[in-house]
């Protein structure tokens, strides 16, 4: 399955737009563009995942990160003021790119040190049937609690972002 050329292309093509999307969200001045790269990230690496024959996690990456993280990403964007929407400059943005570029030597050391061994497994398909027997069945509850709590915290978002009219502010 390794050998297959189709798979090793997808797989560097993932990698290589994962990873400019995921510098471009450290790159971009506006917010707003940077949400989008983080979400285009989050996505790439669903498609990694899918390469990989990691099924449900990249099914869970697009739900959990690309979708609820990026919808929370957009809703704080949305509840600050237009002004704080653009990335200032600051002096730690060189020592943060020197510490960068020490991750990356030892990141791209221990991948080309590691002798990584690939194993013949199967793909776990019982996985993901048995966590959804397990939300729908005995974790229903807390799954539906979890639910309108986050939908109750989405309102009171949106009541606190609304500016009032300005006959109440007077009074």
């Amino acid at each position: 399955m390794i050998d297959d050329a189709g798979i090793v292309v997808a797989f560097w093509i993932l990698s290589a737009t994962t990873v400019i999307c995921a510098l471009m969200v450290a790159a971009a001045r506006n917010l707003i563009h940077a949400v989008l790269f983080l979400a285009l990230t989050f996505v790439g690496v669903a498609g990694i995942y899918i390469v990989l024959s990691a099924d449900f996690v990249a099914v869970v990456q697009v739900l959990i990160y690309a979708g609820a993280v990026g919808v929370l990403m957009t809703f704080a964007i949305m509840l600050t003021p237009g002004a704080d929407r653009l990335n200032s400059s600051t002096v730690f943005q060189a020592p943060a790119l020197v510490l960068s570029a020490l991750v990356l030597a030892v990141i791209v050391f221990v991948a080309l040190d590691t002798e990584w061994a690939i194993s013949d497994r199967q793909a776990f398909s019982a996985t993901a049937r048995s966590l959804g027997e397990a939300f729908l069945k005995p974790y229903i509850v807390p799954f539906e609690v979890a639910s309108v709590l986050l939908a109750a915290a989405m309102i009171g978002a949106i009541v606190l972002s609304r500016e009032e009219p300005e006959d109440e502010r007077a009074a």
